[in-house]
Formats: structure tokens, sequence, C-alpha cells
């Protein structure tokens, strides 16, 4: 099934390699290049790391993994071959430290991708709908027959994979644009872009910087792989002359039993079924999957119904375009739940969408004076200090019939270390509410 791809190099034995980030991925790739006998530095700027993981620590001394917390240096990069940085760690903040002529600076899933031993790959990417897009196509493949790994930005890095030493038919991988701005030469058989709206700008320099690392999923690609992707993407793809065999997709009815919400689900079923059917998946199989598949946590998920309203946590809602999707999911009259670290994008270009759907917002946390410049005087506004009483808030005004949807058009970390925390105190007082 799989084709040979070409793959970059793969470290030397007593080459130096640096990570950057001792999170799960970190972790994980300095194991694989341990393993693979590099001298290993691993790197954390929270000199904080390894606080209450003293044993972790431990474990690495004796790998021969060299532990190195606090601010970085360019002593640190000196003579080495392979860098991998965190995900979350913008590549310009290596200038000045690492030495591009002589220093290869790799993501983890492209290290990871070149110690294959040329299992197929089905990449996705895009601004939303990534998680629940791979998550789908992973469980079409399974009902298929097909043993499948599902990881990368999903949460268990390709490098755990590799060391792990099993062997699926098909690898499923969420990729971000974090990750394939250092891939070179990762290749999916089959890739899927889903969407490219404003996202990640307190990173990326620009939507054009944003667009080309999304699009750098294709570009290894060749005639005999294929390339999925939204209907609204065709011009962009035109201009980066992919070389796969293209499919576009846009919304269908193809699976009538789903239990997943809105428009933009559609998209995703069948972003997955086009990409499942390259492996040879029936549209039975896949329609099976698809009938069994339940919401993911914190994605348009359904929590409780109390007195003939719904409560709704879409915590994962984290840009302006996710909110666009949110709010068109319903056709009831929607109570808003808004608020957190605001990452750009264009509230105002909402006005109407909020004018028709929604009843009341309630903001939360931080930046107020976002949605409050872009909205005030088109809805109804309140703004509380934290989650629980603009829930309580919303709760006391909302009807029989209506929606308290938390969408909050933020990432979470005013108030909360990531969105799976806030998805749950949302969770948790709906939960205690009578």
């Amino acid at each position: 099934m799989a084709l040979e791809k070409m793959r970059g190099r793969r470290i030397s034995v007593g080459e130096t390699a640096v990570v950057i980030g001792a999170g799960r991925s970190g972790l994980a790739a300095a194991r694989l290049l341990n393993r693979e006998g590099a001298r290993v530095r691993l790197l954390d700027s929270n000199a904080q790391a390894f606080s209450g993981r003293e044993d972790l620590a431990r474990e690495l001394g004796q790998l021969g993994i060299v532990v190195e917390l606090g601010p970085h240096s360019a002593a640190q990069f000196e003579n080495a071959a392979f860098v991998v940085p965190s995900p979350g760690m913008p590549v310009a903040r290596l200038d000045g430290l690492v030495d591009v002529e002589h220093t290869e600076i790799l993501a983890e899933m492209e290290l990871a991708w070149r110690y294959l031993d040329n299992e197929p790959v089905l990449a996705i990417t895009g601004t939303s709908g990534k998680t629940t897009t791979a998550s789908l196509a992973a469980a079409m493949l399974h009902e298929q027959g097909y043993s499948v790994f599902l990881g990368g930005n999903i949460g268990t890095p390709l490098s755990e994979y590799i060391l792990s030493g099993r062997r699926a038919d098909v690898l499923v991988l969420e990729i971000s644009s974090f990750q394939l701005q250092t891939c070179t030469t990762f290749c999916p058989r089959v890739g899927i872009l889903l969407n490219i709206t404003p996202n990640h700008l307190d990173y990326h320099k620009d939507m054009e910087e944003y667009t080309e690392a999304k699009f750098r999923l294709f570009r290894c690609q060749d005639e005999g792989d294929l390339a999925v992707l939204g209907e609204s993407l065709k011009d962009q793809a035109a201009r980066h002359k992919l070389k796969a065999r293209q499919v576009y997709v846009k919304a269908t009815e193809r699976f009538a039993e789903s239990s997943l919400m809105g428009l933009h689900n559609r998209i995703n079923e069948e972003a997955a079924w086009q990409a499942c059917r390259f492996f040879g998946v029936s549209e039975e199989s896949a329609a099976r999957a698809v009938a069994r598949f339940a919401p993911l946590p914190h994605r348009l998920e359904r929590v409780r119904e109390l007195n003939g309203v719904l409560y709704v946590n879409d915590s994962k809602c984290t840009t302006v375009s996710s909110l666009k999707v949110a709010l068109e999911a319903f056709d009831r009259p929607v109570r808003l739940l808004c608020g957190g670290k605001f990452k750009g994008g264009d509230l105002a270009g909402l006005a109407d969408l909020v004018k028709t759907h929604v009843a009341e917002v309630a903001l939360f946390g931080a930046s107020r004076e976002y949605f409050e410049k872009a909205w005030q005087g088109i809805v109804p506004m309140t703004w509380h200090a934290a989650l629980e009483p603009a829930i309580k808030h919303l709760a006391a005004a909302a009807q029989a019939g209506d929606v308290v949807l938390m969408a909050p058009a933020t990432s979470s970390f005013d108030l909360y270390a990531n969105y799976e925390e806030r998805g749950k105190d949302f969770k948790r007082i709906v939960g205690r509410l009578s």
C-alpha cells in the first residue's frame, strides 16, 4: 500500500541534538534521539519544568540525556546537528542562537517521520475541525478492519509510536501549522486541509506565513498521492501548484445517522470519507463509523438540557471563525458566553450573525473591550470577572427552547491552563444548576 518517499537524513551516532521543551513531544523526541545514539541536550526555559517530576529528571539523566533549565544561550546549541523545538515555540526565537548553516531545525513530527518503516500516513490540518476529522478518519479505517495509530498534534507524538515498536496499517496524524513550518520531507499519502481562517497571528507574522505553513502539508506529494481540501481553498491550491490528485469537499447529507451538530461537521465527515476511500474503506463502513461516533469533548458538546434549555460546551472554539461555525449550528435562540485571551480576528464581521442568532452575550474574564467594541448596541451584553457568575446570569434569563452556548472565540490563558480545563469548569458549573 505504501510508496517509499524521500526522507531527510537520520541522526548519526555521537552527533549532538538539542530538544527544546520538556512537554510530551519534547520528551518523546529526546528519547528517540537518545535511542539512535545521539548526544541529547533537553532544554526548557521554565526553571521549574521538572518540579514534581524529579523521578523523570533522574530517569533522563540515567539515559545520558542532559537537562538544562532556564534562559537559552547560543552555547547550548553549539555543534548541534539537529534542533527540535517545542511545537509552540516560534522558530524566529532561535535567530542568533542556532547556526542554521550547520544545524537542521526540524519538528518532532518530521524527526519521527524519518524513522517510519514505510507505513502510509493520512495527515489532517486546518484552522478548525482537525481533531474531529482525524478521529472520524481513524474510526472509518478501524471499521474497515485496519489497525490504526491516531496521534500527532491530537495527543500522542509520532515519536512515541516509533519507540513503542508497534506497527499499524495506517497512521492518522493531526498536524498544526507550528509543526508544518519545520517539516521538510514529511509526506502523507493522503493530506487533508479543511480550511484556513485567521488564527495564531500571535505566533505567525502574518496570514501569508500561516497559509504557507498549512500548504506545506502537500509540498512533497506527487501524482500518486491524494490532497483533500475544503471547497473554499480552490484558488489558493491553484497558486500552490499541488502535484497530488485533488478532491474538494463541501457539506453533504451522505451520512444521515450522525450525532454531530452543524454544517461544518458535514464537511468534516465528507473529508474523512474521501480520504479513507483512498485506503479502500467502503461507504458502508464509513457510515457505520459515523453513526457510532460521539462528539468529542469541548467541541459543540451537549452537556445537559434543563427546563427546556440546552447547555453546550464549545470551549475548543478559540477563534472568531470557530465562533461563526458554532453560531450557525443552531436554529434556536443562543445565549452566548465569550471571553478570554483574544488571538485576533474580525468580531465586527459577525455582527449580522450575532444580531439574528444571539439573544444575549455574557462576557467573562479578559478581552471584554474587543467584544464590546464590535457588538455594543447590537445585542444585550454583560461582563463578569469569572465563568460561574456569567453562566448563572444566562441561566436565570434563559427560556425554554434557548441554547446557552460557551463558544469563547479566545484562548483560555487568562483564567485557565487550557481549553480543556475551561470546558470542564463549564460542565461542572452547569451540572450544579437546578
